[in-house]
């Protein structure tokens, strides 16, 4: 999961003039979850990607898969262009390596 989140946070570094944002939501009422993602910004220097936390069942009207451990949505104003749910273990780097290759489905095209 790091290694994703410092992905994303790279690639939206990098897309910055496409006006590429990106957020991370941890779907959990874990206790202590607010400063473990505070520690993890911090040690992995996780500058623009916002990490939050939501409720288990997670942000409605985003078809969160019940039964995954990481959905991954790319989508353009309120029109997801990309859904992928993973289970635990399924989250590989070349999983990775492919949502990325994925990211000029949301950028803006310029001229």
């Amino acid at each position: 999961m790091t290694s994703l989140v410092k992905k994303i946070d790279e690639a939206t570094e990098k897309n910055r003039n496409a006006r590429m944002g990106s957020f991370v939501v941890f779907c959990s009422d874990e206790e202590g979850l607010k400063k473990k993602l505070e520690d993890l910004a911090e040690k992995e220097h996780i500058k623009r990607t916002i990490l939050t936390i939501d409720n288990p069942a997670g942000p409605e009207g985003y078809d969160i898969a019940k039964d995954a451990d990481v959905t991954v949505l790319l989508y353009v104003g309120q029109k997801v262009k990309v859904n992928h749910a993973y289970k635990k273990g399924e989250l590989t780097e070349s999983e990775i390596n492919r949502i990325l290759s994925e990211l000029p489905k949301i950028l803006e095209k310029k001229d």
